[in-house]
């Protein structure tokens, strides 16, 4: 597959990048090359070789009690709060 000044252009706009017509050439050559590396690894034979589900296999990460702390004194953790009412933290209305 071959990318041409004109299909930059178009990714380009369709992402939103300001790309500088001096840039336009260059980046086909580099997207290019990039497709022809993605067109080399499609020729490696996989057959037989199991899918990878972590990059670090057999690591465990180690892990805490999930406990539920400072909800027993609601005034003291409201204390931290810009504003509060009735027992609850106030925000500002996002959706209306």
């Amino acid at each position: 597959m071959s990318i041409d000044e004109k299909t930059v252009r178009k990714v380009a706009k369709l992402a939103r990048l300001a790309l500088p017509e001096e840039r336009v050439a260059p980046m086909a050559k580099e997207l290019n090359g990039i497709m022809a590396w993605i067109e080399q690894l499609n020729e490696v034979d996989v057959e037989g070789v199991e899918p990878m589900t972590s990059a670090v296999e057999g690591l465990a990460l180690p892990m805490r009690e999930d406990v539920v702390t400072d909800g027993a004194d609601p005034e003291r953790v409201l204390k931290n709060a810009p504003k509060a009412e009735d027992g609850f933290f106030v925000v500002p209305k996002v959706v209306e």
